[in-house]
This record gives structure tokens, sequence and C-alpha cells, in this order.
């Protein structure tokens, strides 16, 4: 099967793949060599239930709708908006936000610290004004612990999320995950993560009902993340997965992004198609390989 799908261009796709993602067309750029030092587990482990949602191919759905949730908040957007080269640069964000989330994830606790310490001092740059649900003007800054927990929670609402809407199974249940993945706000200053699903719903409602807003640039923002300049076969694969990952949005977050609801249909879409890509890319990236690797020694 492998010399079938190497011959219709699978590995080519493959590879260009793991380049969109982490940088490096064998999915293990540089910086992953960090999951190789340390002399321990780390904050999770190979059976906890991060390595199970983060291992999993459905945070391909998980990181678009991440992305798409951080907008609804007027401070994150402006954040990114001021402070990040995401028109320019766009695969050079999505490969740091995937440097962070795989060394935090996968990583000893030596390499999570030196990768939290080079995500601390881009915070310290990242500052200014933003307009406010009410009309109003205040100060953001990356280091607050609102703004924290904000993209705290996006991104553990957004994987948690597709990872059950796709099918995906996750033994240790959604409280474990939740609970877990606390832990990784510690290092960047946030020490009141959600530590339950319940929880992280309230917070979420929370911000809702209080804090997001649609503001001038949620429009070109959004329709950035949408449609990223990939190519044609690129954006087509990716445009499934935005479908799916919008497919678990919910109001009033739908309507401040400017998003009509998506068919379920696109999930039953995107899992037989990250089932396939899983096949191909292999169940087990390099990135964790070389973290299991360093685990193994540890015995």
């Amino acid at each position: 099967m492998n010399k079938v799908l190497g011959a219709l261009g699978g590995n080519r796709a493959a590879d260009a793949f793991r380049k969109i993602v982490s940088g490096d067309a064998s999915g293990a750029p540089e910086w992953s060599q960090q999951l190789a030092i340390g002399n321990d587990v780390g904050l999770f482990g190979p059976e906890s239930a991060v390595w199970q949602v983060h291992g999993c191919i459905a945070t391909l759905v998980g990181g678009i709708r991440a992305l798409l949730m951080q907008a609804a908040h007027p401070a994150a957007l402006t954040g990114v908006a001021e402070h990040s080269a995401y028109d320019t640069d766009p695969l050079g964000r999505l490969e740091r936000t995937t440097r962070w989330l795989t060394i935090t994830s996968f990583g000893s606790t030596e390499a999570i610290e030196i990768e939290a310490r080079r995500v601390r001092e881009m915070h310290k740059r990242v500052e200014g004004n933003f307009v406010q649900k009410s009309g109003e003007h205040a100060r953001y800054s990356a280091s607050d612990p609102r703004y924290l927990l904000w993209v705290h929670c996006a991104f553990t609402d957004s994987f948690l999320r597709a990872h059950e809407e796709l099918g995906y199974a996750l033994p240790q249940g959604a409280d474990r995950y939740v609970n877990e993945w606390a832990k990784s706000a510690e290092p960047l200053g946030l020490s009141s993560a959600p530590t339950s699903k319940q929880e992280l719903a309230s917070v979420m409602d929370s911000f809702a009902r209080n804090e997001v807003v649609t503001i001038s640039m949620t429009p070109p923002i959004v329709g950035f993340i949408l449609k990223p300049p990939f190519s044609v076969g690129g954006l087509v694969f990716y445009r499934i997965l935005a479908n799916a990952a919008i497919a678990t949005i919910d109001e009033p977050f739908l309507s401040v992004l400017g998003l009509k609801p998506r068919s379920r249909i696109w999930l039953k879409v995107s899992k037989g198609l990250l089932d396939f890509l899983s096949y191909m890319l292999g169940h087990e990236s390099p990135s964790q390989k070389i973290a299991r690797a360093r685990i193994n020694a540890l015995q």
C-alpha cells in the first residue's frame, strides 16, 4: 500500500504537509531535538490524556478552531494584528505555535522551561490598546493573566471539542485532559486555568457573555485564517478541515466571527481524510518518537 501511495504522490503530499505544520519536510525540525534533552518524563507522559489528544491527527481541526476562537476576543485579535506577521509569514506563526504545543506536550520539564522562557520573552513585547465590548479603551498585554486565560481556554476547548466530535477515543476522559493541560499554562504565568470540562465551559461562557465582540479587524483576520496562501490542492484540503472546525463552534462565537453554521457532514468527511493522512504520515509523529526514546532511556 505504501508503494501505491508513493506512486500516486502520497509521499510528496505527506512531506509537504509536514513542512507546512512543523517547518520541516521530515516532521522533525531543528527545535524538535529539544525533546531529547532532560532526565524526566515531563509534565504528562505517554499514558496521559494530553499525549492521547495532542498526538492525534484531530489536532489539525482543533488548531484551526483555536485560531478562529482566539480571534473572537478583541484583545487577542488586536495583539495578533499588531504584533504578528500573520499576513506576511503565516506558516512561521503556525510553526511557532506548533513548537510550543509540541514541546510542552511531549518534552521534559527542562525542555518545557526553555521553551516557556522563549515564549515569555516574546510576550513581553506584545502589548498595546484595544476596544472592549463596552466600547471603552483598555490596555492589553500577552503576559496579563486574563489574556493568558482566554488563549489557554480557546486552545483547550478547541482541541478537546475537535477530538470528541471527530469521534477519536479518549479513554481517560475529558476531565482528565482539561486537568492535565492546565499544567501547561503555569510556566507561562497562569495558575488559574480550569481543571474540569464543566469549569472550562463556565469560563468560556463568561467570556462569551462579557468580552467577545466583533471589531474592525475581525473580518480580514478571520478571512485570512479561512483562506491562507496555500497551493490550490492544499487549500482544498484545508477548507474541508476548516469547515469541520466551524461545525464545532457555537453561538455567540459564530456571530462574533461572522461565520455561518456548517453541516456536521464536514466532520465525517474530515474524519475520513484525517484517517487517510494518519496512515500516510504514521500514527506517531517524529517529535513523539524522539520524546518516547528519551523516556524509554530513563528506564
